[in-house]
């Protein structure tokens, strides 16, 4: 296992793809389930994916949350471009939290409540 600054490559890895499996957007509540199962494997066993983990699934819960508030606002069509804009600030803000983990920096989201602790 190779250990390139603080972390090593494979809790880099893991804490990527706590952040990458929120784009299963194929698998229903897979936004949700994907972070949450990665999570659940790894968080005993590395420091990092449980940060990160913890981050990961308060955004996409946030998110869900922002997008159950967004769905009465459809039938006065202010809540379609709402959706599109989360949809789109979602994939944004995983990708950069992704870039982050492999870097080995911690990725605060904006926007994330802290539902879980």
């Amino acid at each position: 296992m190779e250990t390139i600054g603080k972390y090593s490559n494979e809790e880099k890895n893991w804490a990527l793809a706590c952040h990458l499996s929120s784009l299963a957007y194929f698998i229903p509540f897979g936004q949700i389930l994907g972070p949450l199962i990665v999570w659940l494997i790894k968080k005993d066993e590395y420091s990092f994916v449980d940060d990160q983990g913890k981050e990961s699934l308060n955004f996409q819960l946030s998110m869900f949350i922002y997008q159950l508030i967004c769905i009465p606002f459809v039938f006065i069509l202010i809540g379609i471009p709402a959706l599109i804009a989360l949809a789109i600030i979602n994939i944004v803000f995983v990708i950069i939290a992704t870039v982050h983990s492999g870097r080995g920096e911690k990725y605060r989201y904006p926007f994330a409540l802290k539902l879980i602790r």
